[in-house]
């Protein structure tokens, strides 16, 4: 069991606010401010110190609050795990991207579900940037993702490596200005771009900031010095669904993993684009906290999905 004042300090963590986290945890700030001190005096170090009347975490408080974060997450699944035993049954909570979620995840996991009838599964949909967030806060155990993550603070197990593709309508016209008449640069014939800088007088459907596809596209732009806001026009949305729809309605071009447009390729409504300076595959990874006690249980689960 943690101490009760390792519960103040994550709870002023989380606010940075004394009287905040006093309200919370239905205590005085007295209260809270006399745990705080406890925890320096017993550690010798300084955790919390104010900025410009901003209250943030010192060096040593940032460590506390990670090994912290993960002492209550485990404890929270050990919690979890007993009580299930007790009723003789297991539960497993993850999080999966937007893509995955709709695009990639649900045959293995009926599958598994099937080969399991006895297991609960609970699996929410949110960007790489929310399942992080949730994970760190012990409100999920694990996570498959598309999007970059952090391997000093996660371990990781490869799931499966996709091509990440331009997409755009079947008769879409692409217009380029700059490179019509340079047959190496412009196929005329079926007036299609090779580049990335092709692409720059159209309108760019994205998906949203903290969203995996979001940030592999910004990095591999980044690498030829191209930003989103170098194309012509940029539509943000959160949903890959809806980016499709629009697609068919020749609303602009997007890039994303195959995968997501594959049906509607098949089909003839929508056609993936060969560009030069952009031949990417990128994985899709199952991440949890580096060293969770139950890691092995979690791997298990992704070596049979």
């Amino acid at each position: 069991m943690l101490d009760f004042r390792i519960n103040t300090f994550l709870e002023v963590c989380k606010y940075m606010n004394y009287t905040k986290a006093a309200e919370e945890l239905h205590v005085t700030q007295p209260a809270v401010s006399q745990h705080i001190k406890y925890l320096e005096k017993n550690y010798g170090v300084k955790l919390f110190e104010y900025c410009d009347k901003k209250l943030k975490l010192t060096n040593a408080g940032e460590c506390l609050k990670k090994v912290s974060l993960k002492m209550f997450n485990d404890e929270k699944n050990l919690k979890r795990k007993l009580k299930e035993s007790m009723e003789n049954k297991s539960t497993i909570s993850f999080g999966v991207t937007k893509t995955i979620g709709e695009y990639v995840i649900a045959k293995p996991l009926s599958a598994y579900i099937k080969k399991h009838p006895e297991q609960e599964i609970k699996m929410e949909i949110a960007n790489t940037n929310q399942l992080v967030k949730k994970m760190k806060e012990g409100k999920l155990q694990f996570a498959l993702v598309e999007g970059f993550f952090d391997k000093n603070e996660f371990d990781s197990k490869i799931y499966a490596s996709e091509k990440f593709v331009l997409v755009c309508h079947t008769n879409h016209t692409f217009n380029n200005k700059q490179n019509r008449n340079d047959a190496n640069e412009y196929n005329l014939e079926a007036k299609t771009p090779n580049r990335l800088k092709d692409l720059l007088n159209e309108t760019l459907i994205l998906r949203e900031k903290g969203s995996g596809t979001r940030e592999i596209l910004t990095k591999q732009l980044e690498a030829v010095n191209i930003g989103v806001n170098d194309f012509e026009k940029t539509i943000e949305i959160s949903g890959m669904h809806t980016i499709l729809q629009m697609l068919e309605e020749d609303a602009g071009i997007s890039f994303m993993f195959q995968k997501a447009a594959d049906e509607k390729i098949k089909k003839g409504v929508l056609r993936e684009v060969d560009i030069k300076d952009f031949q990417i595959e990128h994985d899709f990874a199952f991440i949890w906290p580096k060293g969770d006690a139950f890691s092995e249980e979690y791997v298990k689960f992704i070596e049979e999905l």
